[in-house]
């Protein structure tokens, strides 16, 4: 029993300071978006956040697929390091920049048509002259987003996670004084108003891409595996093989994400009132999310260093110490949520009617905070023993089966307005959530590492 205990303490220690600083990482990129949210609130108004949230929320959702698909790497990269093979890492973190650029030229088109096409999601007039150049430039914005987080893989998938926090964290300092300064045109730029806090995202993201990059090639840790003699070594094997599992691995991602994106664009045909509380409250429920897949992506890494030693016993014992973290996390946060709710919304705006009914929402986020980081706990130490395919199935029909039906149905035939869309997320989620836990533990129960 000692040693059982000794060991479960060992990983939690070992999972708990990996993921820390991926958990930092995660919440500085969502609060860009929160930053951009808050700032467009409090100077433009609710018009302004209505077209942001909507803009951003469709943005994320293109590139939901390419984050998804390039976080397959760091896993690949802990098995490669575990097993002691230099030269395969030099190749998969080079397969990784090519398919980041990949995914920035096929999903940048994907975004540029939705743009074109903006009309089709029935918003309102102002939200439809606004929106879509703020659109735009989040689009152009992902490109340099997605070889961030190629690059980011490596060190991840070397244990050294604190790399990326470190510059995630400063971004997120410059991306709130870029929108302060642009959106009010302080020290002599132009104000740009809503178009000022796109730009700022933009510009933060370039900077973080270079800053990284310039870190990795700089750095004596990195540098025996960014050695220029593996530059002979082909890539288009690995390449194929991050499209082929990342691809299922993005679509996981996308299912989810597009769920609550398309519960945007339902909250317009309800009201502009709706359509602020929700952004409000799903900024709040993002959050905590972000922050909770930082433990699914440490958890991943974990279980494909045990994969990597042909060690059955580690794999099971990562994703076990990775799902327990995340619920004794998740479950503060509900309790965070329901003691402060109308503190946060607050944050974001005055209007009395926006705050009535985001709080109602909020209470539902609380509600499946637990759902919520279990589902996305799974998903990362699945993926951390290369299972992609049947969970995008689990995710397609919990979200899209399951969740937005419902949603749809209380909203607008049961009458229960913007709660109505939030308790079919609410099943849906949950639903994810059982059926990918059972899912990993059921191959851990059939596995045999060869």
């Amino acid at each position: 029993m000692s040693l059982f205990s000794q060991q479960y303490q060992q990983e939690i220690k070992k999972t708990f300071l990996l993921a820390l600083p991926i958990v930092i990482a995660q919440l500085g990129v969502v609060l860009m978006g929160v930053t951009d949210n808050i700032m467009v609130g409090r100077y433009i108004g609710k018009i302004g956040l209505g077209a942001a949230g909507i803009a951003n929320s469709l943005s994320f959702l293109i590139a939901s697929i390419g984050m998804g698909g390039l976080s397959v790497v760091a896993p690949l990269i802990s098995k490669a390091k575990a097993e002691k093979n230099i030269p395969e890492i030099n190749r998969l973190f080079r397969a990784g920049i090519k398919v980041a650029l990949w995914f920035s030229l096929i999903l940048g088109l994907v975004g540029l048509l939705c743009i074109y096409c903006f009309e089709i999601f029935q918003q309102s007039p102002e939200i439809n002259t606004q929106a879509p150049a703020f659109m735009a430039i989040i689009v152009v914005s992902n490109a340099f987003m997605f070889v961030f987080a190629a690059t980011k893989q490596l060190s991840d998938g070397l244990s050294r996670t604190y790399v990326a926090m470190i510059i995630t964290l400063f971004g997120l300092l410059l991306n709130l004084i870029f929108n302060i300064i642009l959106i009010n045109g302080y020290w002599g730029f132009p104000k740009m108003g809503l178009i000022g806090s796109a730009t700022s995202t933009l510009i933060t993201r370039i900077l973080m891409m270079l800053a990284l990059l310039f870190y990795l090639f700089q750095t004596k840790a990195f540098k025996k595996y960014l050695h220029s003699k593996y530059k002979s070594l082909k890539t288009n094997d690995l390449v194929a093989l991050i499209f082929k599992i990342g691809v299922p691995s993005g679509l996981q991602y996308f299912f989810e994400i597009a769920a609550f994106s398309l519960a945007v664009i339902m909250m317009g045909w309800l009201g502009e009132n709706q359509l602020a509380a929700h952004q409000i409250a799903i900024n709040v429920a993002s959050t905590t999310y972000m922050m909770a897949s930082g433990l699914g992506i440490a958890g991943g890494i974990r279980v494909g260093e045990g994969r990597g030693l042909k060690d059955l016993s580690k794999i099971r014992l990562s994703g076990n110490v990775a799902l327990l973290l995340v619920i004794a996390f998740m479950a503060s946060m509900m309790l965070l949520i329901l003691l402060f709710n109308r503190f946060f919304v607050e944050l974001y705006i005055s209007d009395n009617e926006v705050i009535a009914i985001a709080i109602d929402l909020m209470f539902v986020a609380a509600v499946f905070q637990l759902s919520d980081g279990v589902q996305v706990v799974s998903l990362g130490i699945l993926r951390g023993i290369s299972d992609v395919n049947i969970p995008t199935w689990i995710t397609m029909f919990a979200y899209w089966v399951l969740s937005l039906p419902l949603g749809y149905l209380l909203a607008f035939r049961f009458n229960m307005d913007a709660i109505g869309i939030w308790i079919g997320l609410l099943a849906g989620l949950t639903a994810s959530a059982i059926l990918l836990t059972v899912r990993f533990y059921y191959l851990i129960k059939k596995m045999k590492v060869e």
